[in-house]
Order: structure tokens, then C-alpha cells, then sequence
């Protein structure tokens, strides 16, 4: 039986930072994903939304050696622009855009790809000492004592660790196998996302264009064939997306075209389509023996303003802090303790702020039309209220 520090189910990104985190600790860690990650875009099972790596997400790749791997191919994110909409064909009537320099700084932070992040991330766990990765190998099984939790794997082995770490996704088998619940909330939406070349450069900023049926979300990225290139997550009621993957590209590109209002000119789809439910779903406790549960095992938010990923390294720059200062009750009560105490506030104020923005976000109904747009105008146009906002928003 192999022993080490720490076990981390699942090899999305969140998990392979917390590893490489806690490998730069000095800790041993073992991390294990069913699936490899994906060699291009085109694969199968890639994921092919982007994240915007706020300036905390940035700081904390940067303090353990990983933003090396993943600047080369980062666009920066110099500018939030906010568009709210009415109307079929959707008509522009409010917009402002926020800028990083608002905060003193040259940016908000810096977007990549998810599919390329979790290869390159993958690829340098693989050459780190003190990190036993072993993609292709499920969780299986845990038991959990007063001192370990020890841990079976789909290619037969077992392994004893003093933590392990739930990060394997909504559907956690590592958190279900601890008795770990969830309370779902369910919109009747789905997110649609894909990569569109453009236009219009997008001059590194990212656009928010707020319409009934939820948010169409545009976030800049390197040229693609020498054209300006942007991915896109697109949420609708959950007909209406059936009806968006059911058509060729040429129709779903003017069909986006349309919904973006036209802010980037002409919208071409340059990659598969990737369809997916939209919730929030919340895990009923944080920890259980030996165990915590962190990212989409603990929290899952609708795709606005950048909070999905960007709160799950807010759980692993949490969980990394306890390891550095008490490493010594790794896993133990009062460790765990803390890490809730950590997080269980944040995790629930981002998840209702969220929530609620999504309801205004996707109401067809004009009063909270009205008070959407007005809400806009109110945080941009305050300039204390529009920095609190905005410092609030990057976890700051």
C-alpha cells in the first residue's frame, strides 16, 4: 500500500493545482482522473469554455511555479464590458465597461483555454517530484479512520493518505462515497460553449451581453488563423439550446452573430459545440473524516462574471494556507475545522449573489428588465459602489 500525505480524486484543474501546490509544500501527494487529458480541441470529452484567472488565481499559479507553463498562451483581460439588451433582434440600451485600471491595475487578469490549461498543467505534474499522477486510474473506494483515509483505485491499488481531497467534479464520487450531500437549483437552462473568430478585434475585453434567456458571455483569446478569436458561453432556456445544436454552422454562426448584437462584427464558429446543464448546487458540508471537499465537488455556479474557478482556487489557496502553517494536524479535526470556517461564508455569498444575478439576468419580464439595466447603470456610474463591486468580484 502506498502512503503519502495527501490523495486528490479527480485531474481537472482545479485538482492539478491544489497537487502542485501541495507538492511545492513538500508534501507527497497522489492525484487520480479516469480520463487523460485531452490532446486538441477536437477531441473528444475536451472542454472547450474558458477560464478568466482573476489577479488571486494568477498570484497564486505565479507563487508556485506554474504560470510559467500557461502565460505563453494567456490573453490578457484589460477591460469588462457590460451589455444589457431588450428585443428581438436584441437592441443595446445600457452599457458600461469596467476597467482594470479602475483598480490600479494593468489588468484583471488573463484568460486560457480549459481543454490546453489542463494539458499543460497535466504535462508538468507529470515531471514533478513528489507527485504520484495516475491519470486513467478511478476512485473507487474510501475508508476513513481517525489518523488516514485509505483509498482504492480502478487499477487495483490502494493508497493511505492523512488528507484526501475531494476535486472530481458535480458529480463527486470521492464526496458521495463520504455521505456527502447536495442541495441543487435547477433553471431550466443550458450553457452552450464554443469558439468564435470575429470581425472586430477584441482589444482584450471581455463582454458580458445580458438578454432574457441568460447571459452571452464573450472572453478574448489568441488569433486564430490570423483573425481575431474569442470563446463564448452562451446559456438559453434548455429548449431553445436543443434548437442551437441542431443547426448547421453557418445558421448557429449568424444565430450568434445576432445574440451578441453585433459588438464584434460577423461571428464565425471555429470548433465543436459543447452543451451542458446550468445550476447551482451547493455540497451540505465541506468536510467529513479525513476529507475536504473543495471546486465543483463543493460549489457549482452558473457561468457569470468569472466565479466558477476562480472560487475553487479561492478552497485551494485556503487549504494550501492550513497545510503551511499547522502541517503537523493535516487532515485532523481542527484542520478541517478551519478550512470550513475558511470558506463556508464565501462560498455561500458568491453562490446567492450569483444565483440571484442569474435570475434578473434570464427574467423576460420588463420591470426586472428595467431594474437590471438600472442596477448597471448604478454600479458603474458610483464610483465607491463600482470599485467595491469590482474588488468584491476578484476576491480581493
Amino acid at each position: 500500500m502506498k502512503e503519502s500525505d495527501i490523495f486528490v480524486s479527480g485531474g481537472g484543474i482545479a485538482g492539478l493545482i491544489a497537487a502542485a501546490a501541495f507538492a511545492d509544500l513538500g508534501l507527497s501527494v497522489v492525484i487520480a482522473d479516469p480520463a487523460p487529458p485531452p490532446k486538441s480541441a477536437e477531441a473528444d470529452g475536451s472542454d472547450l469554455r474558458s477560464t478568466a484567472y482573476l489577479k488571486p488565481a494568477c498570484d497564486l499559479l505565479e507563487s508556485i511555479g506554474l504560470w510559467s507553463d500557461l502565460a505563453p498562451v494567456a490573453t490578457p483581460l484589460e477591460t469588462l464590458r457590460v451589455i444589457d439588451c431588450s428585443g428581438s433582434p436584441p437592441a443595446i440600451r445600457t452599457e458600461r465597461a469596467f476597467s482594470s485600471t479602475d483598480l490600479g491595475e494593468p489588468v484583471f487578469g488573463w484568460n486560457l483555454p480549459n481543454w490546453l490549461t489542463r494539458k499543460l498543467l497535466a504535462k508538468r505534474l507529470a515531471g514533478l517530484s513528489g507527485v504520484d499522477l495516475r491519470l486513467g486510474a478511478a476512485f473507487q473506494s474510501i475508508l476513513t479512520r481517525d489518523r488516514e483515509a485509505i483509498v482504492g483505485l480502478s487499477d487495483g491499488s490502494r493508497h493511505r493518505a492523512r488528507l484526501a481531497v475531494a476535486a472530481d467534479g458535480r458529480a463527486s464520487p470521492l464526496r458521495e462515497a463520504v455521505g456527502i450531500g447536495v442541495d441543487t437549483t435547477r433553471y431550466g437552462q443550458k450553457a452552450l460553449a464554443f469558439v468564435v473568430s470575429h470581425e472586430a478585434p477584441h482589444n482584450n475585453v471581455s463582454t458580458e451581453i445580458y438578454l432574457s434567456g441568460g447571459a452571452f458571455t464573450v472572453v478574448p483569446l489568441p488569433d486564430h488563423q490570423g483573425k481575431p478569436t474569442s470563446a463564448v458561453v452562451w446559456m438559453n432556456d434548455g429548449p431553445v439550446a436543443a434548437s442551437l445544436m441542431a443547426l448547421d454552422e453557418e445558421a448557429f454562426s449568424e444565430r450568434a452573430t445576432g445574440r451578441s448584437a453585433g459588438v464584434l462584427g460577423a461571428l464565425k464558429l471555429v470548433s465543436p459545440r459543447r452543451v451542458w446543464p446550468v445550476i447551482t448546487q451547493r455540497a451540505a458540508h465541506l468536510t467529513a473524516q479525513r476529507t475536504a471537499i473543495i471546486a465543483e465537488a463543493s460549489h457549482v455556479l452558473p457561468p457569470i462574471g468569472a466565479q466558477g474557478l476562480n472560487t475553487s482556487l479561492h478552497d485551494v489557496s485556503a487549504l494550501v494556507a492550513l497545510a503551511r502553517e499547522m502541517p503537523e494536524a493535516l487532515g485532523a479535526p481542527e484542520f478541517l475545522d478551519r478550512y470550513c470556517r475558511a470558506r463556508e461564508a464565501d462560498i455561500k455569498a458568491r453562490a446567492s449573489a450569483v444565483d440571484l444575478f442569474n435570475r434578473v439576468c434570464k427574467s423576460d419580464k420588463a420591470p426586472v428588465q428595467a431594474l437590471r439595466s438600472l442596477g448597471l447603470k448604478l454600479v458603474h456610474d458610483v464610483r465607491p459602489v463600482r470599485a467595491g463591486v469590482m474588488r468584491k468580484g476578484l476576491g480581493v
